[in-house]
């Protein structure tokens, strides 16, 4: 068996060598050429998997180590006949830690309390459900938004969009879809944004294109939206550098990449493949996981709130403000090296463990309240 894999995916070579012959290319080299010959295609987000990349290959397997799939033409695929497979769910707990760590870095920044705060959640599939019983223990009001989900089960708890636009926070995480009564592309356009709470702020960690970045710049302008916190971007690895200024927290689409959650992908789209061609699978990939970095977290001063301590906690194993830093570095650069200097910050993203790997000793005096909000974001106790 032949194997094309995008090289940044986590383990893959020490994992599908034991299948067959393997090809490792960066995601943005692999071309129709690369495919020649090869039976299974291992990609993430940033390949385009199309008739133009298929034609003339013998290719029957297309596996992605992501939850999204707007980069996979399916049409395509089933006119082929070629099996697929994503990593639905691998990374879910990764956003949602993004998401967590996002709005306590914004309470600390500026001094507002979450707790009673409201949160609106478009989209509660895997990550946004999350997100959902996460927020809830930090004392937040959640509102949930989800048309299929509403459809499917008939839950009064899921409301249309336009109730969620008196939302302290609005946070998004939907697929990017341009057709059907769910087309997700612009959800947010002018209109929309206008109609959110003024002073209220927009997180968007799904896909860049969910968010009309031209009317975002235009409303935080106006300052009618007080921040945005923005992981991902119209017209990647290209980022628009005035939004990007004005951006609260702004990251190179990395909420899902802590090294759990990448490995967890790379686990599925193996099983994946092992099923389609019905081979055993022989890999343990808890063997091939590294030291966790933080394995323990001392949490004995007295801290001015609850959420000052798992602000401090939750930086302790995670620094979203580097994140950022790091893609400010990019307004140094001239035009032509920003897209090169977008995916290299993607490529050699630090290692993020998630906090359930780090075991926080509490202070005898702590409440059981703080502890159990600690233990709602993952981490043990």
């Amino acid at each position: 068996m032949k194997i094309v894999a995008d090289e940044n995916i986590p383990f893959v070579g020490e994992a599908f060598a034991t299948l067959g012959e393997i090809t490792l290319l960066p995601g943005r080299a692999i071309f129709k050429e690369s495919l020649i010959g090869a039976d299974v295609l291992l990609v993430r987000s940033i390949t385009h998997v199309d008739s133009q990349l298929l034609a003339g290959t013998s290719v029957k397997f297309i596996a992605t180590a992501t939850i999204g799939t707007d980069h996979i033409d399916f049409d395509n695929l089933a006119e082929k006949g070629i099996g697929f497979s994503d990593a639905a769910g691998s990374n879910a707990n990764s956003v949602a830690e993004y998401v967590m760590a996002a709005l306590l870095h914004y309470s600390s920044q500026t001094g507002t309390p979450l707790e009673q705060k409201v949160l609106g959640v478009v989209g509660v599939g895997n990550i946004g459900s999350k997100v959902v019983r996460m927020a809830q223990a930090m004392g937040m009001r959640v509102l949930e938004n989800d048309p299929p989900l509403a459809r499917q089960t008939g839950d009064a708890r899921f409301i249309p969009l336009d109730h969620l636009m008196d939302a302290d926070f609005i946070t998004l995480h939907v697929p990017l879809t341009r057709a059907g009564q769910d087309a997700t592309f612009h959800l947010f356009d002018t209109a929309r944004i206008a109609r959110m709470k003024p002073g209220s702020v927009l997180i968007n960690s799904s896909r860049g294109a969910v968010v009309d970045n031209e009317a975002l710049l235009r409303q935080l302008e106006k300052e009618h939206l007080n921040a945005a916190i923005l992981d991902v971007w119209e017209n990647e690895p290209e980022v628009d550098l005035r939004l990007l200024e004005r951006a609260h927290l702004g990251t190179p689409h990395i909420a899902g990449y802590s090294f759990d959650g990448k490995v967890n992908g790379t686990q599925m789209i193996y099983k994946a493949v092992c099923r389609y061609f019905n081979l055993p699978c022989r890999v343990d990939f808890s063997a091939l996981m590294p030291p966790v970095p933080v394995p323990k977290i001392e949490c004995s001063e007295v801290l001015t709130s609850d959420e000052n301590c798992l602000h401090e906690l939750v930086r302790s194993v995670y620094s979203i403000s580097d994140d950022t830093r790091r893609l400010a570095e990019i307004v140094k650069l001239p035009q032509i090296e920003r897209g090169a200097y977008f995916d290299r910050l993607r490529k050699t993203y630090p290692m993020r463990r998630e906090f359930f790997n780090s075991y926080v000793e509490l202070n005898q005096n702590a409440s059981e309240k703080l502890k159990n909000k600690i233990m709602a974001l993952g981490f043990r106790t």
